[in-house]
């Protein structure tokens, strides 16, 4: 008697337990199922009854992809043609033009020809804006241009483009195209190795390497790697650059997920190529990814002094995951963290403020971390250099000239004012800079900051509203007193603008090769880098030995 009772005791309980388990299952799958069903019925109601033909994969494709945008800005759909996309960003490898081509108000433009691939060799320039591709006129053409430009390697297409108000034929023919990671490195003294890092593509590593070896046999002794712009890339590379200068068997990365198995520990696997070497790595704000797993991992484990300013905080990994038909979802899985324990991360995309953009973790709730030999070290933003370079931080009113592309615009027109400075390096005089601020009046340039929006908003709701005249002669006094504002911060400003007009300057004369070798003996983080690695004590110092 006594089993059977204790046989349904448990039988009842597994079952209490298992209808538990089924609730909290039927519970969520029921939402899922609720929320996919009122989708699908929208979707094939709109296509049914809409007034117009309906592109019914361009509505998933927004549909997905705005879904997807409110999550985080790294969680990204990516259709058959994105995923082609996707894969030359990893690789490094395509065929194509060989150029940065962007796409901005309709206008398909040229921003840096790479040195002797296809669109150099046909003679494009940055700034010039390609307008019919074969047969098709890009005025009217809503697809994305730059796909017209790919096929197969020794596919031959015609283009006009735009350049100075003059149109232009010529042919392109495509060919492969490789992406270095490293496309560049150098002596920066005598005993001074300088490596530029640019991205994290399979090949990172092995670049990396390679520039390292052959510099220490031009007598290298000591190494800057220069890590600033680099978005990042692929976490095995990252890994694998760390492995470089750090033994096997050091943890270099912990990423940590609530799905237990993307919780992984990234420990050096190789014999590394050289553990002694004095190592400066250099980042700013435009450091990101697996720039910050290299620079926080040397930095953790006492590696390597971190020079320049914070990087941009981006502690948050992705994973592509396979779909149907092609297509794939590349998914922010975890968080990663520095052998020290600290994450990075500085944007909390869980908390928005009223415009629904992501909060600043702030200061107050950073918290303290210890290296491997007791240096203090910070979470909450980023990586924060040991010696910290006030001209290595970007201005807000800099920034916005760059985005906007107002110094990029200007010398393109500077380029064909002075055609025949071929290898000389350009000067940029006070009267450039004179020149440049009266450009973006002509322009009417817009800085796009936070006042000047809010200004324009205001200003526009009053002109819909038809609210009294007055208005308008107020804004216009407000508009002035910000020129004015906005005038007196270029001038504030002018030395770090100054630089990156010349950085832009030298690129189109003396491609990106050429403002790398200028860099080495004049950009003023170099020269600080070097002095740092040539002040052993000083060095020492920084990094307790």
């Amino acid at each position: 008697m006594l089993p059977k009772l204790k046989k349904r005791y448990i039988v009842t309980t597994l079952a209490v337990v298992f209808l538990f388990v089924g609730t909290s299952f039927k519970s969520d799958f029921f939402e899922i199922a609720k929320q996919i069903e009122i989708f699908t019925t929208l979707y094939k109601t709109v296509n049914t009854n809409y007034v117009d033909d309906t592109n019914p994969g361009e509505l998933m494709d927004t549909a997905i992809k705005s879904m997807l945008a409110d999550l985080d800005p790294y969680t990204n759909y990516f259709n058959e043609a994105d995923v082609a996309k996707f894969k030359i960003n990893n690789t490094g490898e395509y065929t194509g033009v060989g150029a940065l081509i962007t796409r901005k108000e309709g206008k398909l433009i040229i921003k840096e020809p790479y040195k002797g691939y296809t669109a150099d060799k046909a003679g494009l320039k940055a700034g010039d804006e390609i307008i019919q591709i074969g047969d098709i006129n890009l005025t009217d053409f809503k697809e994305d241009a730059r796909e017209l430009l790919k096929g197969t390697r020794n596919t031959k297409i015609n283009i006009k483009y735009k350049r100075q108000g003059k149109v232009y034929s010529t042919e392109l023919v495509l060919d492969e195209v490789d992406l270095r990671a490293v496309p560049y490195y150098a002596m920066a003294d005598t005993e001074t190795g300088y490596i530029v890092l640019s991205r994290f593509n399979a090949k990172a590593s092995s670049e990396t390497k390679a520039a390292l070896l052959a510099l220490k046999k031009e007598g290298a002794k000591k190494i800057i790697l220069d890590l600033r712009g680099n978005p990042g890339g692929l976490l095995n590379e990252a890994v694998n650059v760390c492995n470089i200068f750090i033994p096997a068997g050091e943890t270099i990365v912990t990423t940590k997920s609530k799905n237990a198995k993307y919780n992984n520990t990234y420990i050096t696997q190789k014999a590394p190529v050289d553990t002694d070497i004095p190592l400066v790595v250099l980042v700013d704000g435009k450091s990101a990814s697996a720039s910050e797993i290299v620079s926080g991992a040397l930095q953790d484990l006492d590696r390597a002094v971190v020079v320049g300013s914070r990087s941009f905080g981006k502690g948050l990994v992705q994973r592509p995951l396979e779909l149907t038909y092609g297509t794939q979802v590349k998914v922010t899985i975890s968080r990663y963290y520095t052998p020290s324990g600290r994450g990075i991360q500085a944007l909390d995309y869980t908390h928005k403020d009223a415009d629904g953009k992501a909060i600043r973790i702030d200061k107050k709730d950073y918290n303290a971390f210890k290296t491997r030999k007791g240096r203090t070290v910070y979470d909450g933003g980023g990586i924060l250099p040991d010696v910290v370079l006030e001209e290595s931080k970007q201005s807000t009113i800099a920034d916005a000239l760059q985005r906007n592309d107002a110094i990029f615009n200007f010398i393109t027109d500077y380029y064909y004012r002075n055609p025949n400075l071929g290898t000389k390096i350009p000067q940029i005089s006070d009267k450039d800079f004179q020149d440049f601020k009266h450009f973006l009046k002509k322009e009417d340039f817009e800085f796009d900051t936070e006042t000047e929006k809010a200004l324009k908003a205001m200003y526009e709701a009053s002109v819909k509203e038809k609210i009294d005249d007055t208005i308008a002669k107020e804004y216009k006094e407000l508009v002035m007193a910000l020129e004015k504002s906005e005038e007196k911060e270029l001038d504030e400003h002018k030395t770090e603008i100054k630089k990156l007009m010349l950085d832009e300057a030298i690129k189109r004369y003396q491609y990106q090769e050429g403002l790398y070798k200028y860099y080495t003996t004049s950009n003023p983080e170099i020269i600080k880098a070097t002095a740092l690695l040539n002040n052993t004590s000083e060095y020492n110092k920084i990094l307790l030995k």
